[in-house]
This record gives structure tokens, sequence and C-alpha cells, in this order.
């Protein structure tokens, strides 16, 4: 069974920082891309940033490019999403989702979610 399971949420104020971490189980989590894709109330979910099986590929909004920054640690079976800079527009539900595919992944397709942490940025 797979499971994915994000901490490191909470409330922070803007300017501050925070780290998001997602455990997964179940899988060869060296073999999948893994992402972190956000929602905020009455929106969509929308695309933050993903990473490749070894790191080597990473891609990020242009809404975040610049202040958060993923990385992985396969031996921890672990992706991180470091977060600074925070405005209140970064308020949602973020979870990580993982894929085979990095390019589904990508468009937010993955085959594997979290239940998702819940970040709030106050003004």
């Amino acid at each position: 069974q797979v499971r994915l399971v994000e901490s490191g949420g909470g409330l922070v104020q803007a300017g501050g920082s925070l780290v998001l971490s997602c455990a997964a189980s179940g899988l060869t989590f060296s073999r999948y891309a893994m992402a972190w894709i956000r929602q905020a109330p009455g929106k969509e979910r929308e695309f933050v940033s993903i990473i490749s099986w070894t790191s080597t590929v990473t891609d990020y909004s242009n809404s975040v490019k610049g202040r958060f920054s993923i990385s992985r640690d396969n031996a921890k079976n672990t992706v991180y999403l470091q977060m600074n800079s925070l405005k209140p527009e970064d308020t949602a539900v973020y979870y990580c989702a993982a894929d085979v595919s990095f390019q589904q992944l990508r468009q937010i397709g993955g085959r594997y979610w979290g239940q998702g942490t819940q970040v709030t940025v106050s003004s």
C-alpha cells in the first residue's frame, strides 16, 4: 500500500519560512518523480514544484520561483519543500504527489497523492 504523508505545515507571518516534508512508503521511491501541488480555498489545484528521480531536474511555478526550493533524500524516502519569503497568497493546502512519469506529474497527473498539509500565511 502506497502512502504519502505530508508534514510541516502551519501558521506563519508573511516573510517567514516553512519546510514541508513528504514521507513515502510502499513504493520504490527512487523510481518516482515527486511534486508539490497546492490548492487554495475556492481555487483549482496549482502546480508548485517537481523533482526528478535523481534530483537532476527541478521545476517551479513562476509564482514561487526564487522563493521555494524542492529537494529529496532517496535514502529516507522523503521529499522536501523549503518555502521562504512566504506571502498571504501562498496560503493553501499543500499536497505531495508521485508518479513514474515526470511529464504526467508536471501536469498534475500524479498516480499517488498525500492527504495534504495546511499552510496559512498571515499578513
